[in-house]
């Protein structure tokens, strides 16, 4: 152990840096920094306290001049934070470690730390005074003798004996409390440590603790070897709760006492209560370390009784003490290492030191359950005596540890014992199953306890109830949450998680039930506190100090409504726990959610797999540092390591579980303002709570899909929209283009078809010049009225003119774009020229993988785009317009069936238009096009039905029956035939019937039509 990180973190309070300020000021003297604790550094302690005196005695001024009072009409408050430090640099001088910080006074005071005078000369007419008061004092007139005092201090504050008197005065007039303040101003002049020691007892009598606190303070820094006053000053900030005051205390005793077991039992609860339990594991390691040095025969003599002790004091309650001080951190090899070294040292073995070279605990096997060594080298078990206590303790850290079998064993030993004797161990050892997931292994030991009342509680309850849920044994679970909630009707949580295995099991009414009352005592509670407000009710206090509430308001109610950072990562280790248990059981429900409807146990499945999906979905949701405001800041982790500041990070804290996740949220946020300052100083991480960001975008797939499947749509594109927005995935193109596919599916299946277009403009514009992103436009709207609408929207058809007129700027004038962060845009003049110029308002507003640089810009004519927009000016019936582009598409490709099909049907189209003033050459270049379409598809035999049906459907618009007849029957012969070996395989046999029998309606032969809808259009 080095002792100078211990000091450090005792030396500073926790909210602080953990580093000594190595400035010093410049009028002070190197040479107080090695001060001993027997009193050499007293001239300085005695500089201090006159310091305090001077700024007393100026805030007596202050007041006096903003109030018609008078002298000492004021109550004086000082600076508790300010006196706290001054005694944290008492210590380090005590302790020869570390420089006191350079304290911020004025020219004067500086001056006046040069040299520390001895004494004053008063004036003559302060003695006068000082006479006059004596002797009125002496007469028995006290309100002039008060008069007299007043007016001496006012003069000559240092005169000490102005101070005596004026306390005598009002000792005299029955107001003790006034006159114990007037004591402790004057004692600052005395430098006595006894005085400032009889003037603490007095305020602690009188209940000011806090001036009792500063009274010991000052004892201290006059004696450092009166070790009593800092017990004292220790037993009363433990008794207010000031846990960090009592913590400084007991440290500087350590330090000159140190390794004894008696300041460490007294240490321990406090550094627990602040959640140091590194601290505290370091100290009581070194003490375990200090004491098999001094008595390696494991046995001395103690220096309290004489009497002979194992471990010379540090026996195994001590040793029990640091084991679980290194299970709670997580450390559990070195708890094992800890227990087997020490109890081989308490039992006399310390030189046999060969079974630490064993990975096992064969040292304290009991009976034959290992199998014997297979070799001469391996070491046979030692079978020696072991206390169950310690083999408790090594059963939590095996299991902990995942060492299963070697835990088992020492559970099984422990388990053996009289469950009432050893009830506490029972728990443990169930509760470190549970935290490994091993939920058979724990609900046995849950239940044994659950059958005694002795032994049972509500938590024990609980956990038997938990343990039956993660099992499947849902029914069992429920009637354990029904007996507790039986006896108490309190239990919130228990009655939300009933309420959630009534969904699971379909119970909807008893689970609406259990909520509406988790949220009528909510109410309730809320209201009695609203009633019960907080009454002050202490009287006035005459205390140097703000006493009582008041005074943990002010000075400390901010730090003890905040978590420290240790506390914040044992929280998150405890969410992490949660997310973990709660993801590997949607694993374990997977495969029997995706049984077929209907099967045994799919529907439960289901339900239950989405409730723990919601759970693991929210969390995700609801963490700050998932969802920066800055996109160039990459996931780095909940508690990103940064350099080191003066403060340490901390947030704030309530009692509930929601108020918990705020506080680290806070904290987050407090980090992620930060960390534009350190971007580069830590990798960016891809793992939230145990599980990797892409095993999370598949659960948010799966939920996604499954609440689409459900009907529930808008809540699908809530979370998907939402997580776009993470950076955990901002930063990555992929996993963004993989979210806006999903947002497509779930739309196309909720037949939300605008949605499926404002995701396919986000595809094009960030796939610039590439020609999937419109395969997957025209996949993704195949057919309907209502795709057809979204495919002629306006803001779709200005998008893609827009592309287009820079596709062919880009071509044909690369002067007129430019490079804009992500994508080309068009110049100020290009721009100018076009009528739609707002590039912006298609730019992907979710922040992903910066380009490298500029993508290449075409090399040729593109007719993908311009055939597009073609078709889209073709649904809209703009024929002429489609022509213009389809011509320019069938210039770019002219052996594309597409384009030519698109421009018969254009030409056709435009040719049924009164504008058209050249009827007839429309129709026969609508012709012309289709014949070369059925060349360039004669080639495919799957295509075959798809020309006889286009160029039936182009004759029927012509009114050309007879014709269109003929190729609609080519279609029915084709399916026909390719039935007898695809049997589902209709192809456009229905469509072709159904306009065929329009034909026949319309020409009076309904006995053919009839047929049609009997042998191709029934059910």
């Amino acid at each position: 152990m080095a002792w100078s990180d211990e000091e450090e973190d005792f030396d500073s309070e926790q909210s602080e840096d953990d580093e000594y300020s190595d400035d010093v000021s410049e009028d002070e003297d190197p040479s107080e920094d090695d001060a001993d604790p027997s009193g050499a550094a007293l001239p300085n302690a005695e500089v201090q306290i006159e310091g305090d005196f001077n700024r007393l005695v100026q805030d007596i001024r202050l007041a006096d001049d903003a109030s018609t009072t008078g002298v000492l009409g004021k109550e004086w408050d000082l600076n508790i934070d300010d006196q706290e430090n001054a005694f944290r640099d008492d210590l380090r001088l005590a302790s020869g470690i570390g420089r006191k910080r350079a304290a911020k006074h004025p020219a004067s005071h500086r001056a006046e730390q040069k040299g520390h005078r001895a004494g004053i000369v008063l004036s003559p007419q302060v003695r006068a005074l000082l006479g006059d008061g004596n002797q009125a004092y002496v007469d028995g007139d006290i309100q002039a003798s008060i008069r007299l005092m007043q007016e001496v201090i006012r003069i000559e504050p240092r005169a000490s004996s102005a101070w005596s008197v004026l306390a005598n005065c009002y000792q005299d007039l029955a107001q003790p409390q006034k006159a114990l303040q007037l004591r402790i101003m004057g004692a600052h002049l005395h430098h006595d440590a006894e005085e400032w020691d009889r003037l603490a007892r007095e305020s602690r009598e009188q209940g000011y603790n806090q001036q009792a606190l500063y009274c010991y303070g000052k004892v201290y820094s006059l004696d450092r070897a009166n070790f009593s006053a800092l017990w004292d000053r220790a037993a009363l900030a433990r008794q207010m709760g000031d846990h960090k005051t009592a913590r400084n205390s007991l440290l500087a005793i350590l330090k000159s006492v140190p390794y004894d077991l008696t300041v460490l039992e007294e240490l321990r609860p406090i550094l627990i209560e602040l959640g140091d339990l590194a601290l505290c594991a370091a100290l009581f390691d070194a003490a375990f370390a200090h004491y098999v040095g001094a008595y390696p025969a494991g046995h001395g003599v103690d220096a309290t009784s004489g009497a002979e002790v194992p471990g010379g004091g540090f026996a195994l309650m001590e040793l029990l003490v640091l084991a679980d001080l290194y299970n709670s951190l997580g450390e559990h090899e070195r708890a094992v290492h800890a227990l087997r070294r020490g109890c081989r040292w308490l039992q006399g073995r310390a030189e046999q030191k060969f079974w630490d070279a064993c990975e096992d605990d064969r040292e304290y096997d009991v009976g034959d359950a290992r199998a014997q060594p297979a070799g001469p080298r391996e070491v046979p078990p030692g079978r020696f005596p072991l206390d169950v206590n310690a083999r408790h303790r090594l059963a939590v850290a095996r299991i902990k540890m995942r060492d299963v079998e070697e835990g088992k064993m020492h559970a099984g030993i422990v388990l053996a014992q009289d469950v009432a004797d050893y009830a506490p161990l029972f728990v443990e050892i169930a509760d470190a199953y549970y935290e490994r997931d091993m939920y058979a292994e724990a609900r046995p030991i849950y239940e044994l306890l659950g059958q005694d009342a002795s032994t049972s509680s509500v938590y024990i309850l609980l956990q038997v109830a938990k343990c039956c849920h993660m099992m499947g044994s849902l029914h069992e679970a429920a009637e354990v949450y029904e007996s507790v909630i039986a006896t108490d009707p309190s239990l919130k949580d228990a009655k939300m998680r009933l309420a959630g295995i009534y969904e699971v099991l379909g119970e909807l009414r008893k689970a609406m039930a259990l909520v509406d009352s988790v949220i009528d005592l909510r109410k309730r509670r809320g209201r009695g506190a609203e009633d019960d407000g907080p009454q002050s009710t202490e009287p006035a206090s005459t205390s140097l100090f703000e006493e009582g509430s008041t005074a943990k308001k002010k000075g400390k109610g901010k730090a003890r409504d905040r978590l420290s950072l240790a506390q914040l990562m044992e929280l998150e280790k405890k969410k992490e726990e949660e997310v973990k248990r709660g993801y590997k059981r949607v694993q374990e429900l997977w495969p029997r959610m995706m049984l077929p409807a209907g099967a045994d146990g799919q529907a439960a499945a289901e339900r239950e797999w989405m409730l723990e999906a919601e759970l693991l979905v929210e969390t995700f949701r609801e963490t700050r540092m998932l969802f920066l405001t800055t996109r160039n800041n990459p996931f780095r982790g909940m508690f990103p390591r940064r350099p080191r500041h003066k403060e340490t990070e901390e947030t704030e804290e309530t009692e509930d579980a929601m108020a918990s996740r705020l506080a680290l949220d806070m904290e987050r946020d407090r980090v992620a303002n930060r960390l534009k300052k350190d971007s580069g100083a830590q990798e960016a991480v891809d793992v939230f709570r145990g599980i990797h960001f892409d095993e999370w975008l598949r659960l948010f797939m799966q939920y996604s899909f499954l609440l689409t499947k459900n009907g529930q749509y808008d809540l699908a594109e809530e979370v998907l929209t939402h997580i776009m927005h993470s950076n955990a995935f901002g930063k990555h193109r992929e996993k963004i283009d993989c979210i806006r596919l999903s947002l497509i599916a779930c739309a196309i299946y909720a037949k939300r078809h605008m949605v499926v277009v404002e995701q396919c403009r986000k595809f094009i514009s960030v796939y610039q010049f590439n020609n999937d992103p419109m395969r997957l436009l025209s996949a993704s709207l195949a057919s309907g009225f209502r795709s057809t609408d979204a495919f002629i929207h306006s803001t779709l058809q200005k998008h893609l003119l827009r592309e287009v007129k820079i596709a062919d700027i880009a071509l044909k004038s690369k002067d007129k774009v430019k490079w804009a962060r992500t994508r080309w845009t068009m110049t100020a003049g290009a721009a100018a020229k076009s009528t739609d110029g707002d590039d912006a308002a298609d730019e992907d507003p979710v922040g992903g993988a910066e380009e490298k640089g500029p993508i290449p810009l075409p090399t040729k004519d593109n007719p993908v785009f311009v055939a597009m927009y073609g078709q889209i000016c073709m649904a809209a019936k703009s024929y002429q317009s489609a022509l213009f582009y389809l011509l320019h598409a069938y210039d770019y490709c002219p052996h594309d069936p597409m384009v030519c099909l698109s421009l018969a049907i254009a030409s056709m189209g435009r040719a049924m238009q009164r504008q058209a003033d050249n009827r007839h050459n429309l129709i026969a270049q609508a012709m012309a096009f289709l014949t070369q379409y059925r060349e360039l598809r004669q080639g495919d035999p799957q295509g075959l039905d798809e020309v006889e049906f286009n160029f039936g459907r182009a004759f029927q618009q012509l009114g050309l029956h007879s014709l269109a007849v003929k190729h609609y029957e080519r279609v029915l012969e084709l399916t026909e035939a390719r039935l007898k070996t695809s049997p589902d395989d209709f192809g456009l046999a229905r469509e072709a019937a159904y306009n065929l029998s329009l034909i026949f309606v319309t020409t009076g032969a309904t006995s053919l039509a009839e047929g049609l809808y009997r042998r191709w259009l029934s059910l």
